[in-house]
């Protein structure tokens, strides 16, 4: 089995459940967007941590070299994303700030 092809695999579905809006019962209705940006927020924190504490264990031979991989990787593309999204906000800043008034 190619271990590129499933890495890519297991990635593409932590962006899946990463991208999902936050489920909420019906009766609460849809998120508000402060609460949706925290649920954003904690899962990248989350990733993060577990990234860091794979690693930890992989220095010290509690985890082996495919599992440090595959918590860089995630943590890679988490950090990728969040610098995405953070580029495309200052560009609609600036966007906003060349309106004219």
């Amino acid at each position: 089995m190619d271990v590129n092809a499933t890495l890519a695999s297991q990635l593409y579905n932590r962006a899946q459940v990463a991208a999902r809006p936050v489920a909420r019962e019906a009766s609460e209705g849809q998120p508000t967007p402060g609460e949706a940006f925290k649920a954003v927020t904690e899962d990248f924190m989350q990733t993060l941590r577990q990234g860091e504490e794979t690693v930890q264990a992989g220095l010290v031979g509690r985890a082996d070299p495919q599992a440090v991989v595959e918590a860089m990787a995630a943590t890679e593309l988490a950090v990728q994303t969040a610098v995405a999204v953070r580029d495309k906000v200052v560009e609609a800043y600036q966007e906003i700030l060349r309106m004219p008034v």
